[in-house]
């Protein structure tokens, strides 16, 4: 797996998801989520319970990892889509070299043509959409799952107590510099990622899954200023 080395020197140009992010995703993923793993196989087992033999779409796959785990506990379609076209080009040559009957397609998650879906995994993708096209997106996917369907979606997520935040953000800050990300790299992605991502409270979330019209709407999991949602249709 290649290091993550982008921010080692300090770069002007807002966050891309470019060759450069694609060759390192993996490691940046590992070092930048907590709890990824956990998160991910959380991810696996309520859509292996919930959308075992349907059609599952996961928007914003990035590398595939997630849909690559997920193949061996579910018989159904897996369609992986993602903007960035290095980001499918790593998922492809993943799924070739393990044989995997998975769909990677380069395509705008706004105006897909989703259909027929059983599951829908969203993993650290809304918090990129901008803020005033997220409940159009969420009424799309609402409307594309079948009955008793299941959205998982991922996302940093944000305090409205300012001194509360400042500390959550400041202990993730603390995480990364444990997993060998130095303060000029944690502050200059920081920089990088100012109105690219923009991440809701938990309330705010979950109130937008509720408008979307998803019956039952729960948190899965939680890690200071990270969670993981599940609605279900």
């Amino acid at each position: 797996m290649a290091k993550d080395r982008i921010f080692q020197s300090k770069k002007e140009q807002k966050f891309t998801f470019n060759d450069e992010v694609a060759s390192v995703f993996d490691d940046m993923l590992a070092r930048s989520i907590p709890y990824y793993k956990d998160t991910q196989q959380l991810c696996i087992d309520f859509l292996s319970t919930f959308a075992r033999q349907g059609r599952i779409y996961d928007l914003g796959c990035s590398t595939g990892n997630t849909l690559l785990a997920l193949r061996e506990q579910v018989s159904g379609e897996l369609i992986g889509l993602d903007s960035s076209q290095a980001m499918i080009d790593q998922a492809t040559r993943k799924a070739n070299a393990y044989n995997a009957d998975i769909c990677f397609m380069c395509a705008d998650i706004m105006d897909f043509p989703y259909e027929n879906a059983q599951g829908l995994i969203a993993n650290y993708t809304l918090q990129f959409i901008r803020p005033p096209l997220r409940a159009k997106l969420l009424a799309r996917l609402y409307n594309a799952l079948e009955s008793s369907g299941v959205l998982i979606l991922s996302e940093k997520t944000i305090s409205h107590s300012p001194h509360l935040d400042a500390q959550m953000i400041s202990y993730y800050h603390q995480y990364k510099a444990r997993n060998g990300y130095t303060k000029s790299e944690i502050a200059a992605k920081r920089e990088a990622l100012e109105n690219v991502l923009v991440p809701y409270s938990l309330e705010e979330n979950l109130a937008l899954l509720k408008d979307a019209g998803f019956a039952s709407v729960e948190v899965l999991f939680k890690w200071v200023n990270f969670a993981t949602f599940i609605a279900v249709k």
